[in-house]
């Protein structure tokens, strides 16, 4: 028997009711549960109970107000304490990631990631060191020893002994024999004048006498013209008979590089026959950039090697410069000259040429075989112990200090270098970082020289004996821009630190000297006067005082009676004081400054007998780049770093008697209407 399914009841209205006010139920009290907590929280908030996480930042700062904010947007933005982007204007944060870095030009590199990143570094050194200039130039004859062979009358030419291009001949040879009935009838007219002369008695007329023998000697130098030699004059004289056809010699010895005419061709007075050069020397001409030629002087030693032999090098001497510079092609005519005795360099062949520049300042160069030595003046090569005449060119030799060699050895300037791969180029911009301390890389922008083949030369910003990046600076770099510090991107905001405060001395100790360094002490403290009263007047020194300074200078530096200290400090009074007068107004404002220290220095240890002046220390914090300090005898503030634009800025900082006694700052009294605005650093009312 089957038994039937029950039929689904269908739920009430009223059941369908209940079940849905008691989910509403539910989810009411789930939201009054959510909002009561909220409620709770806020109240808990506001009576302390809890603080926000910004709140407890906040406080933290403000417990800190000094530490370091940064910009979130810009980064390199770093100061102390709180306030806006100056860029952006977002609020700054307190700096993370580190803490508070503070060094200002530098990262600190832990040695792990230093190890990671291949970070290498090597001593700066300083060095003689030379730079090897290569070019390309083609060998030419030597156009001083080129001869044009052509006929002095009209003819036929009946015999060319010389009959191909590239024949050696020497002085004298037989080269070409020439018919012309020109010269037949000269000869005979020769002869008949000469006959006639001698057919004279002596009771002839003078008159007629003396008319015939300019007949005579006009009819000969006639045939010198039509190019006779003595010789064959003297053997026309002997043998009294004319001849029709004359030879031409070789007027010097070389090679006949064109051939110019044939046998049986008839020529006309003028016209070449050949074409003779000396090739026993000749000349590689090279193209230099005017900076390369500026480098270059006058019997410099130059080697070669030739295209058609590069295993043999050729040593050779510069000849000459030339002034001016091709426009076209921007370059400077450099003449090398080679002998060539065994005729090894042929014109027309490329040689590739090696000249050696001694990097640093110009001066003096020791070449051992031009020490105290007479050179020709046109061939440098004519190199003797002796002064006489040029075999050449029969011009006297000159000594060789003339063009700058030295008679005996001098010292190689020498240079900063690092290794080219510490140096980061971008644009304009060159810096490489410095290991100053164990980990601690700075950055140092620096001002570079010329490039060598695996170094360059650093002219300022870093020193000898300093530990220099050469791999892995890339990454230190990275670190600094992370960091929002100066970088290689942009280290324009790199600003050295200059001293801004007076200079001062462990010591005063003033020896008096006396005799001609006393006076010449003396002298030089006032040509020093005189150079700081005319910047003062906005005005350059005058030539003599400039070069009296540097004369003064180095007679003192090598006199006895001056200490070796004092000799350091008048070294860089000559080092700079020559050239003084011609620099622009506030470059040599700028160059004045290491001779006022020096000057300064040297008046704290030395002064001349008899001398009752009393110097004054001024001192300038206005001056650009600091370091403004200066010495002067009169009361009244005279700045020579402003002239009449801050004339009165400055303040007194001591005085320095005439004699050993005790120095003191003498502070000028409010009072006083010559001060100006001195103890402030600002220039008084009449200088504004």
């Amino acid at each position: 028997m089957n038994e039937s399914t029950p039929e689904p009841v269908s739920p009430t209205r009223h059941e369908i009711l209940r079940w849905g006010l008691g989910r509403l139920v539910n989810l009411g009290l789930f939201v009054g549960a959510g909002v009561l907590l909220i409620v709770l929280l806020g109240i808990a908030q506001r009576v302390g109970w809890l603080k926000t996480a910004g709140e407890t930042q906040s406080s933290s700062s403000v417990g800190s107000a000094e530490a370091v904010h940064t910009c979130p947007m810009h980064p390199q933005i770093r100061q102390p304490g709180l306030g806006d982007c100056p860029i952006c204007g977002m609020p700054l944060v307190p700096a993370t990631a580190g803490g508070a870095d503070l060094d200002e030009f530098a990262v600190s590199i832990e040695p792990a990631q230093r190890r990671l990143a291949n970070i290498k570094t090597v001593t700066v050194t300083e060095q003689p060191v030379s730079r090897q200039l290569q070019t390309i130039g083609s060998i030419e004859i030597d156009e001083s020893r080129q001869a044009t062979i052509s006929s002095y009358i009209d003819g036929r030419l009946e015999k060319i002994y010389a009959d191909y291009t590239g024949v050696e001949v020497q002085e004298g040879d037989h080269l070409a024999v020439v018919y012309s009935p020109q010269l037949y009838s000269a000869q005979i007219e020769y002869l008949e004048a000469k006959k006639t002369l001698e057919s004279f008695s002596d009771s002839a007329l003078a008159s007629i006498r003396e008319a015939q023998e300019k007949l005579a000697d006009n009819s000969r130098q006639r045939l010198l013209e039509l190019g006779m030699t003595a010789d064959q004059l003297r053997e026309l004289d002997t043998t009294e008979a004319a001849k029709s056809r004359l030879t031409i010699y070789a007027p010097m010895g070389g090679t006949v590089i064109e051939k110019l005419a044939e046998e049986g061709k008839y020529i006309e007075a003028g016209e070449p026959i050949y074409r003779i050069a000396d090739l026993s020397m000749v000349w590689l001409m090279l193209e230099l950039f005017p900076e390369d030629a500026s480098r270059i002087r006058f019997g410099q030693q130059v080697q070669a090697r030739l295209s058609s032999n590069p295993n043999e090098v050729l040593t050779g001497r510069v000849a000459f410069i030339a002034p001016n510079v091709d426009p076209s092609s921007r370059t400077v005519g450099v003449r090398v000259e080679f002998t060539n005795d065994q005729r090894k360099l042929r014109p027309g062949d490329y040689a590739e040429a090696t000249i050696t520049i001694p990097i640093g300042p110009e001066g003096e160069i020791y070449d051992q075989d031009l020490a105290g030595k007479w050179i020709s003046p046109m061939h440098p090569q004519i190199i003797r112990d002796q002064p006489g005449p040029c075999p050449v060119c029969g011009m006297q030799l000159v000594p060789t200090t003339r063009y700058g060699y030295a008679a005996t050895p001098v010292d190689q300037p020498v240079s900063v270098t690092i290794p080219r791969s510490a140096l980061l180029l971008a644009g304009q911009n060159s810096v490489a970082y410095v290991e100053t301390e164990a980990g601690r890389f700075e950055l140092r922008v620096v001002k570079i020289g010329p490039f060598l083949k695996n170094n360059v030369v650093i002219l300022e910003g870093i020193e000898p004996g300093e530990q220099v990046a050469t791999s892995g600076n890339f990454l230190i770099d990275s670190q600094m821009q992370l960091a929002g510090k100066p970088s290689l991107i942009d280290p324009t905001r790199y600003v050295r630190k200059f001293r801004n405060v007076p200079l001062e001395f462990d010591s005063i100790d003033i020896s008096v000297i006396g005799g001609k360094s006393g006076e010449q002490l003396e002298e030089l403290y006032s040509r020093y006067f005189e150079i700081r009263t005319a910047f003062a007047a906005d005005e350059k020194p005058v030539e003599e005082s400039s070069l009296s300074l540097h004369e003064l200078s180095t007679q003192l530096t090598s006199s006895e009676d001056v200490t070796d200290q004092a000799k350091e400090q008048l070294s860089i009074v000559t080092e700079n004081a020559e050239h003084l007068h011609h620099l622009p107004l506030e470059e040599a404002r700028m160059q004045f400054k290491p001779i006022s220290h020096a000057i300064l220095e040297l008046a704290t240890q030395i002064r001349g007998e008899g001398n009752e002046r009393v110097f004054r220390h001024f001192f300038c914090p206005m001056v650009k780049e600091g370091e403004g300090d200066w010495l002067q005898f009169e009361e009244r503030i005279s700045n020579p770093y402003y002239g009449s634009q801050m004339l009165r800025c400055g303040e007194l900082i001591r005085t320095l008697p005439p004699e050993n006694a005790s120095s003191e700052k003498t502070p000028v009294p409010a009072d006083d209407p010559t001060a100006g605005d001195v103890e402030a650093g600002k220039p008084s009312p009449e200088a504004r």
